[in-house]
């Protein structure tokens, strides 16, 4: 099936093409400035089967935006507000009430912008390998080189930028992706696209974002950076990280496509819930690991006896278990006298310790004599996944400063602190704590989670 190119006309009265493929829940997705042409990349394979497999089970709408493809090129004036008036003019022609916005790299503050302005029709908001403050890009290496090549030498540029954004390995493919953008845009105009883009700061924007968002990252891809993907995550409402493995910006193989589009299938296939529902994909993602402990489980089964402790523990267990549902955290395992659990969201996690503080504080007023008393210990990072559990660095620090915590406290390390930075929990300082096999002291802060902001 070949996609039906036509043509919307923005407020300002650019001529802006797009294409439909497939039916379904409307995708809209751009490849964003400065290269992109709807007619080539359907001619280039990997291109053809990954739109293919959007299309799989949905209505997948590509457009050029201004001054690329076969949208009208003899275009002035590129901004970030001239490109939103582009994605406005595709969705309003085909009369999109509600839809999936996807973006890629420059695409993403576009589509930001967008869900900011119009939660009501973004359904999902998925952001590929993409950012949301241009100059938080600037301090990677490569990108410097890139802005250097630019103006010296296109056709090195794109080489550059193609082999860069596939992977050094791929020779062909980096040679077609390199002609590909090349014919996309004029050099003048991508120029020009660049000099837009190096203003594209909607930070202030993020937390605005009312849309359920889904941030996938490549572990190791060029640009940006884990980090950058991290922040921009963190600073959206909700919004999950999933980090799959690879380095390439674009999905090359069969294999990869399957695998870079499983936690996009996720997200999409429970509606609205799914995009905090799900744990990352790949061996080594991104989570935020929580642990509880409860305080003197072994006397207490001393003092009441094996029938009333356990019936003490399942109190416990619900709890905790009722506040990991409505948090979409995923219960690793149970310690015997507590659990481990892990989360896609940093601000989920600390939200779901909160609540379980909460709820036992709830609980003990009510039963002073059968009071459960918890300590709660987070931490973020990269554990290894193996025979469904996690294992590594992140879940041993997650444990020791879960171990350190008094009964009724929620700590967490600096690390931590600065992921769910903006999101309007209270910390206090504790200092550097030494914990047990770790060499250097950890930075914590306690929770305060009995007061309200």
């Amino acid at each position: 099936m070949e996609p039906r190119i036509q043509y919307a006309q923005t407020a300002d009265g650019v001529s802006i093409a797009y294409s439909t493929l497939g039916e379904g829940t409307p995708i809209v997705y751009s490849l964003g400035p400065p290269f992109s042409h709807m007619q080539l990349e359907w001619e280039l394979p990997e291109f053809r089967s990954w739109y293919e497999r959007l299309a799989r089970n949905a209505k997948l709408i590509r457009y050029d935006t201004r001054g690329t493809g076969l949208s009208e090129r003899e275009v002035t004036g590129l901004s970030l507000d001239s490109y939103v008036l582009d994605l406005e003019a595709v969705v309003d022609q085909l009369g999109l009430e509600e839809f999936v916005l996807l973006a890629i790299l420059h695409a993403g503050p576009v589509a930001i912008t967008y869900a900011a302005h119009h939660p009501e029709r973004v359904s999902l908001l998925a952001l590929w390998c993409s950012y949301a403050r241009y100059s938080d890009l600037l301090r990677l290496p490569s990108l410097q080189t890139f802005q250097a090549l630019r103006s010296q030498d296109w056709a090195i540029y794109t080489e550059t930028v193609a082999h860069t954004i596939l992977g050094w390995s791929e020779g062909e493919q980096a040679r077609r992706f390199a002609a590909f953008c090349r014919e996309a845009a004029e050099r003048e105009i991508a120029l020009e696209a660049f000099r837009a883009i190096a203003d594209f700061d909607v930070s202030g924007l993020l937390p605005r974002v009312q849309s359920p968002t889904l941030v996938i990252h490549r572990r190791k891809a060029p640009l940006p950076d884990i980090g950058v993907a991290t922040a921009l995550a963190s600073r959206i409402p909700g919004a999950r990280l999933a980090i799959i493995e690879g380095e390439s910006l674009l999905p090359l193989s069969e294999g990869d496509i399957t695998q870079a589009v499983a936690p996009l299938d996720e997200f999409l296939g429970n509606g609205k819930e799914a995009a905090t529902t799900s744990e990352p994909t790949g061996p080594g993602a991104f989570r935020t690991i929580l642990f509880t402990d409860m305080e003197g489980s072994t006397s207490l089964t001393q003092r009441l006896g094996d029938a009333r402790a356990q019936d003490v523990l399942r109190t416990h267990n619900t709890v905790v278990r009722g506040a990991l549902k409505a948090h979409s955290g995923t219960e690793t395992k149970h310690t015997g006298d507590g659990i481990m659990a892990s989360f896609a969201s940093p601000s989920g996690a600390l939200k779901c310790a909160i609540d379980i503080q909460r709820g036992f504080a709830q609980h003990n007023a009510s039963n002073p004599d059968g009071a459960i008393r918890v300590r709660i210990g987070l931490n973020a990072g990269e554990p290894v996944a193996e025979e469904e559990d996690l294992f590594g660095t992140a879940v041993q620090l997650a444990a020791r400063i879960c171990a350190h915590a008094e009964p009724g406290q929620v700590l967490l390390p600096e690390g931590v602190r600065h992921l769910v930075a903006g999101k309007r929990f209270l910390f206090a300082d504790i200092g550097d704590i030494a914990l047990r096999g770790f060499e250097d002291p950890v930075r914590l802060y306690e929770v305060r989670w009995q007061e309200d902001v």
